[in-house]
Order: C-alpha cells, then structure tokens, then sequence
C-alpha cells in the first residue's frame, strides 16, 4: 500500500485498517461516492484513524490518524 510508505503513516497496521472497515464509529459518504470511515485505535492512545475507501466499498485510498475527529 503505497501510502503506508510515508514516514508519518508508516505505522498504521494493515489490522488496524481492517478494523476500521469493518467497524467504523461514523460513516460519511462524499459527493464523489468515496467513503470515510473513522474508528478510534485504543494501541494508539484511542486516536481516530481514517480510512477513504473508493465507491466499491473495498479498495483502500487512504488512511491517517484524523486530529479533527468528532462523532
């Protein structure tokens, strides 16, 4: 996954991704039918990871660690 090459997403697991797919704490769907969803990683103090899935619901376009986030 190319985006875990960037030293400051190096260290999102591929698990931790899969559980955020599986079970998001919020869901929003853009104007470009991509998908964000958001879970909190507690093995990272409960921060937020973000995962941008493209409109099949299954391929991975980005994910990162969310400051911003609000349920």
């Amino acid at each position: 996954m190319a985006m875990r090459q960037r030293p400051d997403r190096a260290m999102i697991q591929l698990e931790w991704i899969q559980r955020v797919i599986e079970h998001p704490e919020k869901e929003i769907i853009q104007q470009d039918r991509r998908i964000r969803r958001w879970a909190r990683i507690k093995e990272m103090d409960g921060r937020a990871l973000r995962v941008i899935l493209l409109p099949d619901g299954e391929t991975v376009h980005n994910a990162f660690f969310d400051r911003d986030f609000e349920l």
